[in-house]
């Protein structure tokens, strides 16, 4: 081991001491010794040969032992055993400027945090805002050195490179070099995580329309140019390809630059059923040069015998199928959603009062909204105890007395405990509207013990929409392990609804997962999960996910009017 990595590993021994509460003189050696170590002259192997580390000032014993166990073996017994100690993401945190470790451990103790994407989700619930050392403007800055972090990750969530691709394909458009332009591939697939962004023209003038793309403000290196393709890693940190083609080959080129490898092969393989030839540049009949004239996307589908497959849909899993026979449904809208349900006020981890969630959904143009305070067992989120949620629900009371147009639902975030059960004795669970059962906790669990807790708290009769239900938090934490068929079959037999949580950290329930809920009749709640007004605008991005998954406005329950979401909500109860 070099003099470089040997400082590396005594520098990080001190963090993982510092995180465990260690006495600080402790601590600080380590860190010492790590620099005393780099500024001595000469490689480890001639420091050890000479003076062994023997009396170096900076250096005691215990840690020389330390140092020369690292030369002769490549590892530190003593290191391993204070990583395992510590969870892993715990030391990812410290990359986040300003979160050191008194904070980690902090956030740690208090939250169980233990990973970036964790820490990411709390700070937009608010839950940093009241721990000691921290603040707003501390949650804030957090939020600034996550995304600094994220910006050199491989992937991205979809809001973010939908934000970069929008300001790369406004001045493109704008700009007088192009006839059509469009975002293509899995962007305008609408996935939940994005790797680059796609971008599609047609121009009689490729050079300009280059020239433009590569010099955009937003774009920090420009990795290739060419005639008719153009990379770039944009300031944000993603990458970016431009494609040029003529107007004649705009349509095949965006089909084919839109559909999942899947789907393109998939279409091939039609197209050379009917005798036709089908790649990025046209759809060809036999010989001919000329490629089968196709105006649009929907003219190609046409030719194919197909109805217009919408880009969400095209993955390979059964849309081709369902074009040739007529059957794909008329997918959910935004403007079909008529309210938000899941949303969180000042009375627990949220920050707007009662009356301001109302108002402004009501400018949203929402017929209703859904109160959803956490449940006591959420002690980090505020959790609402009997007393608590006697003054919540009379303010809500008056704030529907000052509205005709929009109403206030009475709910709660239920906590599904350890073994099933929820966190409201039956005597509360009967003073609500709705409730969503989410877990929370102890996700540690064995896909037995996570399906049979979800299956346990779906059973229940005060259960009526079923939160988050994997538990995942995108490019940071997996779901637990779950069987989300049972899951689901247990929900259709209860008449329970599932949620499709349009955070875009979660956006779940999976798409893949939905399709088998819209089989069995699931209806599916689009919940913004919202602990701040702003945080009421996500709900498009739910929106996406459920086009992916098939649904129709039928399908979505909150695409029902407030007197039809009342109606159902009683016929759960009873």
């Amino acid at each position: 081991m070099d003099k470089k990595t040997a400082a590396a590993v005594l520098d990080e021994i001190g963090t993982l001491l510092e995180i465990m509460g260690e006495n600080p003189f402790k601590t600080r050696a380590y860190g010492n010794a790590a620099r005393t170590l780099l500024s001595m002259p000469g490689d480890l192997d001639d420091i050890i040969r000479d003076t062994g580390l023997k009396g170096v000032k900076g250096i005691g014993e215990g840690i020389r032992e330390r140092i020369l166990e690292l030369h002769s073996n490549g590892r530190s017994a003593y290191y391993e055993e204070l990583k395992a100690g510590i969870p892993a993401g715990l030391m990812d945190m410290l990359r986040i400027p300003g979160m050191g470790p008194k904070k980690a451990k902090t956030v740690y103790d208090a939250l169980g945090i233990a990973d970036i994407g964790e820490l990411e989700y709390a700070c937009h619930e608010n839950r940093l805002v009241e721990l000691p050392g921290f603040g707003l403007k501390t949650q804030e800055k957090i939020l600034e050195g996550i995304a600094f972090i994220k910006k050199h990750s491989g992937q991205s969530l979809y809001p973010a490179a939908m934000s970069e691709a929008e300001k790369l394909i406004g001045p493109i458009l704008g700009s007088g070099t192009v006839i059509r332009a469009s975002i293509a591939g899995s962007l305008r697939r609408r996935k939940e995580t994005v790797k680059d962004i796609d971008v599609l023209v047609s121009s009689d003038d490729p050079a300009a329309v280059m020239e433009l793309f590569t010099t955009l403000p937003d774009v920090e290196t420009v990795t290739s140019r060419g005639d008719t393709k153009s990379s770039v890693i944009l300031k944000s940190g993603i990458a970016a390809d431009l494609r040029v083609v003529t107007d004649v080959q705009y349509p095949y080129a965006l089909h084919h630059f839109t559909g999942s490898k899947l789907h393109n092969t998939a279409m091939r393989g039609r197209a050379k059923d009917m005798g036709l030839k089908m790649n990025e540049y046209g759809l060809f009949r036999g010989g001919e040069e000329a490629p089968v004239p196709c105006a649009d996307e929907a003219e190609i589908f046409k030719a194919l015998g197909l109805s217009f497959i919408p880009p969400e849909l095209r993955e390979d899993m059964g849309e081709i199928a369902a074009a040739e026979k007529g059957g794909l449904p008329l997918l959910v809208e935004e403007t079909d959603i008529r309210g938000v349900l899941h949303v969180h006020s000042l009375y627990s981890d949220g920050i707007d009062e009662v009356a301001e969630l109302a108002g402004a959904a009501r400018k949203m143009g929402y017929g209703y909204l859904g109160l959803t305070d956490h449940s006591p067992s959420a002690a980090y989120a505020g959790g609402l105890k009997p007393d608590d949620l006697l003054r919540q629900q009379a303010e809500v009371d008056a704030v529907n007395a000052m509205y005709t147009d929009i109403r206030i639902f009475k709910g709660a975030e239920v906590d599904i405990l350890g073994d099933g059960s929820l966190d409201y004795a039956e005597d509360v669970l009967k003073g609500f509207d709705f409730t969503i059962c989410s877990i929370h906790s102890r996700f540690n669990m064995t896909e037995d013990e996570a399906t049979a807790r979800l299956v346990r708290a779906v059973e229940n009769p005060y259960c009526t929409i079923l939160g988050h239900p994997t538990g995942r938090l995108l490019l940071s934490r997996e779901g637990y392990p779950v069987n989300m068929k049972r899951v689901i079959e247990a929900a259709a037999a209860n008449g329970v609804a599932i949620e499709l949580n349009a955070h875009p950290l979660r956006l779940d329930i999976d798409w893949r997962e939905i399709m088998y809920a819209r089989r069995l009749g699931v209806k599916i709640a689009i919940n913004p999960d919202a602990h701040n007004i702003e945080g009421l605008k996500v709900v498009g991005y739910g929106v996406g996910i459920a086009r992916k998954g098939w649904l129709s406005k039928d399908d979505v329950l909150n695409a029902m009017t407030a007197d039809e979401l009342a109606g159902w909500f009683r016929s759960r109860r009873k």
